[in-house]
């Protein structure tokens, strides 16, 4: 089995096509980058009369986006009572309105196309610390959201207690994201191969740009703002079951190894497994033995794999890519929340690429304090992969490669490269093959 096992996202919608990049473009602003998060920012910009072009290497959102579980909801986790304590109420409260902001938005396009838009409650669930719901509870309360305790009586085991929060959503990510951008001024099979200032080089052409917004996933450039470090990357594993017990909710536990549940159609997705990417998991193996013990007769209709970018403080980095990068920003680092911080990432950046100041901006900001715990973890992992000898090596900056079994891959514990078996590059930050 390889380590790229397609999405059931990815059997049933109808894929738009673009062609790639001929001669050389001049363009107001470039995105590099076509998953979610950068075909939203093409499309808001356009519908803003802004001239610009989206370049993306392979298939748009044929990356990460197309293996989410696409829940649309401002809650990501147990993170807003953390969240108050580190930034204040101040800004905890522009994070949830933000987030509150990207539903709204999504609610309203989806109101116009097919893609299995549905309203659902959502809930983080803790198996065993009542104590962290109530808090959570309470802080999005002070928030201005509205939040509440919930048993999760819908679970097929028995929790502590979860944090409910009414009328979010869930939809088909690529039926949405084709539909969008059918229009839209993109260049596929497009590869940035060299970033200068106002230019970038392809494989096609170059492209002259004012402004450019990387939406890459993992950021492209190493030299500016710290990214190696600020970022590491997360995988976690989904199976689609037929036949197995649905839920009406959307269900997360708040561990980042714990499970996820939400349904599509007669399908239950069943999600977890996680690990820091490079390191050992539970993987699918985990979530099977859930399923024969809790599901008596199911069938296995899919499963795949996604990763995610995870920041050092639970807030993505969207925003200037670095002090002494003026023209060049950067989304990236959804803590696998890319659905609503996505629309978000495209809302502030259209904002400033046009000059135009966002009131979001400010708690996204990249160059935001780098001085938390999980610095010193990426640090750690850096120089544990640099110093590791022999092994295959990753081309982004050299860290020793780890095999992992589940999915027949070198995975890079660093940064969260990966590569085929034969060395075919699946998962930035590296751009090019490994050599075997």
């Amino acid at each position: 089995m390889s380590g790229h096992i397609n999405s059931i996202w990815e059997k049933d919608a109808p894929r738009v096509r673009f062609d790639a990049l001929k001669g050389n473009k001049s363009t107001d602003v470039l995105i590099v980058g076509g998953g979610i998060a950068g075909v939203l920012c093409a499309y808001k910009l356009k519908n803003d009369g802004a001239d610009c072009v989206l370049a993306e290497a392979a298939e748009i959102c044929g990356g990460i986006t197309g293996n989410t579980t696409a829940k649309i909801t401002l809650q990501h986790g147990l993170i807003y009572d953390k969240m108050i304590k580190r930034f204040g109420v101040d800004k905890a409260r522009l994070y949830a309105k933000a987030q509150a902001k990207a539903g709204e938005e999504y609610a309203r396009l989806c109101g116009n196309i097919d893609c299995d838009y549905e309203t659902r409650d959502s809930f983080v669930y803790s198996p065993d610390n009542r104590r962290k719901i109530e808090k959570e509870v309470a802080a999005l309360k002070r928030l201005g959201v509205e939040a509440e305790f919930s048993d999760a009586g819908e679970l097929p085991f028995a929790v502590a207690g979860a944090v409910r929060v009414r009328d979010q959503a869930q939809f088909h990510p690529l039926k949405f994201l084709f539909n969008i951008a059918k229009e839209l001024p993109i260049c596929e099979h497009t590869k940035v191969v060299e970033l200068k200032p106002r230019k970038a080089l392809t494989n096609r052409g170059e492209i002259t740009y004012k402004k450019l917004i990387i939406a890459s996933h993992f950021p492209l450039l190493n030299k500016h703002g710290l990214y190696p470090l600020k970022l590491y990357q997360h995988r976690s594993y989904v199976l689609a079951l037929r036949g197995a017990q649905n839920v009406s909710g959307m269900y997360v536990d708040e561990a980042d190894t714990g499970l996820s549940f939400r349904s599509y159609g007669e399908l239950l997705l069943l999600g977890g497994g996680g690990h820091r990417t490079g390191k050992q998991g539970g993987a699918w193996n985990e979530l099977e033995k859930f399923a024969e013990k809790h599901y008596k007769n199911f069938e296995l209709i899919g499963k795949w794999a996604t990763q995610d970018c995870m920041t050092l403080d639970d807030i993505p980095y969207i925003g200037q890519y670095s002090k002494s990068t003026p023209d060049v920003f950067v989304a990236t680092g959804f803590n696998k929340w890319g659905m609503t911080n996505a629309m978000v990432a495209a809302d502030i950046l259209c904002h400033l690429v046009q000059g135009k100041p966002s009131p979001y901006a400010a708690v996204f900001s990249p160059s935001r304090t780098v001085l938390r715990p999980q610095l010193a973890v990426n640090a750690f992992e850096s120089a544990a992969g640099l110093l590791t000898p022999s092994a295959p090596r990753c081309p982004h900056l050299g860290c020793a490669l780890k095999y992992n079994r589940a999915e027949h891959t070198w995975d890079c514990p660093c940064h969260g490269s990966r590569f085929t078996e034969s060395g075919e590059l699946i998962d930035n930050p590296a751009t090019d093959d490994k050599k075997l």
